[in-house]
Formats: structure tokens, C-alpha cells, sequence
């Protein structure tokens, strides 16, 4: 969806720009080369886990670029009440801030929401990725996974930032370390019998004098917070492939979205020991494609995404042992 709109002579001139022998970008760029990328991670405390994305922020500027707010908060259910499922699940919702498209109406932005919302919620929740450690008593609790992503500010590429910035958030997040506790009732009754009558027939929905033994779970005191949630090295990062058929470039600012007639989306995931998986593809635009291309379109955006995805790992585990250290002076602090 183009949230901006351009004149035929302006959507001429940018297509003429990138269909050249050597492409000229409004800013300098080649095709394949992408705006800086900003990432910092623990950004909101009373998250269990968070991160800050930023695309085409320059250093003087105090705002700009797509920018979104990404976080996950681990709440407990109850797998008997039917609540919660065995092994967890995950719960995906993005939202959009009325200032990052302000020329669009309040019904298009619900449509918008919904669109990112459906998109990021059928990749990320796919049983191919569902982490193993949420699951905290079998049978009875697990976590609920809830990612919470906010779109602040969007200049282009919002789909790459978007599973960016998911893939950050699940990566800090740390889920808390349980322990199992069983509380025993003690099943003989004292010898003597009772004083009382008592209609045996007729007992009170509360009596828990039945209850012969309950299992719940305790969280532990560590340093960490938690442990890290599983398989986080498999999260799958996202390439648009801005499509003049067989052209294509990456990371598109507004007016070249508006300006291109497909957009061809793929998500990766790349885990250890094993070749690139393709988790998910949309094509979006108006006009056709040769199927012929896709194909090639697929193996150019696997390596494009495998660049983008050892990128940012670099990033994720600089911030790992920024906060890591962090969190074990704090709690060295306190005890």
C-alpha cells in the first residue's frame, strides 16, 4: 500500500532513474545497498524483552527514517481452564502510530494494522519456530508469548523493519526459570472420630479437604533474569525486492515505493548447521510477473537475506553482552 502519492512525471522519472545502466538514487545509493540501520535492545524494563529499530536516520537528524518499537511480555496459562496450550504459544499484534501516516484514514490505518498484524502472526507463530521453553508445568501452565510491535515513523521498507525489529525483541528476551513446588495433604483423619455430625452428601464447592495433593511452580533468583528464549537463532529476517522485472532493489525510501509496480516479499530463517529456509513469500502490487523469474528472484533474495541476517546478529550479540553485564553489576548491586 503506497501511503504517499506521486505525479506521472515524478513516477517517470524515478523508474527512469532506476531502470538506467547505473542506477541513480535520489541519495546516493546503489541498488542493493541499504540505508543505516540503528538497533538497540532492552529498551522498555518491564518488558521481558525489547528492541529499537531505526532505517535512514542520518546522525543530524533527531527524527526520521522507519522506526519501529518492538517488545514481548510472558504472561501465565492455565492449560486445565482450556486458556493455554501444551508447549505455549505466540500472539503477534502490531499497531501504527496516526503520525507515521498521516495522510491516511483511520479506517485505511485498521485496514493497514491488520494487514501488518495477519502478516507477521502467520510467520513468526508457525510451529517451524515455536520456541521449546515455554512450557512451565506439563499439562497444566505455559507461557503466552505476547509481541507487541509499534510502528512510530515509516519513510519505506517497513516489512524489512518490521521482522527486524520482531527478531530483536525475541532475541533479549529472557523467559524466567521455574521450579515446580507439590503441596501434601495430609490424607488420615485423627483417630476419635468427630464430635460433630457432618451430612456427607452435601459438601461446599470450596471444601479442598479432597484435594489430596497440588502442583504449582516458583520462579528462581538469578542474576539474568531467565534464560534466553529457545532456537532465537532461527527468527526469520524479511527482504523486499522492489521489482522493475528482471530488476530489482532493495530498501526502498517513500517515493520509490510509490513509484514501483511490485514488491516481492521473503522471509528466511537460517538455523544452525542446516541451508536457508523460505518461511513465507507475498507479492504485492499491480502489475504481472513471469513466473520464470521467481525462482531467481528467490536466490538473489536468499543471499541478500543472509548478508542482512549475519548483520545483525553482529548487532544482537554486541548488545547481548552490553546487557548482560548490565544486568549482573545490578544485581551485584542489590544483594
Amino acid at each position: 500500500m503506497a501511503t504517499i502519492s506521486l505525479s506521472k512525471s515524478e513516477k517517470a522519472y524515478i523508474q527512469s532513474s532506476l531502470k538506467a545502466s547505473s542506477s541513480l538514487r535520489a541519495d546516493g545509493r546503489r541498488p542493493h545497498d541499504y540505508r543505516g540501520i540503528a538497533l538497540e535492545t532492552g529498551v522498555a524494563p518491564l518488558a521481558n524483552g525489547s528492541a529499537r529499530l531505526n532505517i535512514g536516520k542520518t546522525n543530524h537528524e533527531q527524527s526520521g527514517g522507519t522506526e519501529v518499537l518492538a517488545a514481548t511480555k510472558l504472561e501465565v496459562e492455565d492449560i486445565e481452564n482450556g486458556d493455554g496450550v501444551e508447549g505455549g504459544r505466540i500472539v503477534c499484534s502490531v499497531s501504527c502510530s496516526p503520525s507515521a501516516y498521516p495522510h491516511v484514514s483511520y479506517a485505511a490505518l485498521d485496514d493497514l494494522q491488520y494487514d501488518y498484524t495477519t502478516l507477521v502472526q502467520d510467520i513468526l507463530a508457525h510451529p517451524s519456530l515455536h520456541p521449546p521453553n515455554l512450557s512451565i508445568l506439563r499439562g497444566k501452565k505455559s507461557w503466552l508469548l505476547a509481541l507487541d510491535l509499534v510502528v512510530l515513523s515509516d519513510s519505506g521498507n517497513i516489512y524489512d523493519a518490521l521482522f527486524m525489529a520482531a527478531r530483536a525483541a525475541l532475541w533479549d528476551t529472557k523467559v524466567p526459570r521455574t521450579r515446580s513446588v507439590e503441596y501434601r495433604a495430609n490424607g488420615s483423619r485423627p483417630a476419635g472420630g468427630n464430635d460433630m455430625d457432618v451430612d456427607q452428601e452435601k459438601q461446599s464447592a470450596l471444601d479442598t479437604r479432597q484435594v489430596k495433593t497440588a502442583t504449582d511452580f516458583e520462579l528462581e533468583d538469578y542474576w539474568d533474569e531467565g534464560e534466553p528464549l529457545g532456537g532465537r537463532d532461527k527468527w526469520p529476517v524479511c527482504i523486499t525486492l522492489n521489482l522493475f522485472p528482471p530488476l530489482y532493489y532493495l530498501d526502498a525510501a517513500l517515493q520509490e515505493e510509490a513509484a514501483t509496480p511490485l514488491r516481492l516479499l521473503l522471509m528466511f530463517s537460517f538455523k544452525s548447521q542446516a541451508p536457508a529456509s523460505l518461511q513465507g513469500m507475498r507479492l504485492m502490487g499491480t502489475d504481472d510477473i513471469d513466473l520464470s523469474l521467481v525462482s531467481g528472484l528467490i536466490k538473489e533474495g536468499e543471499k541478500h537475506a543472509g548478508e542482512l541476517f549475519v548483520a545483525i546478529n553482529a548487532k544482537l550479540k554486541e548488545e547481548d553482552i552490553r546487557r548482560t553485564e548490565k544486568a549482573r553489576r545490578r544485581f551485584a548491586a542489590v544483594r
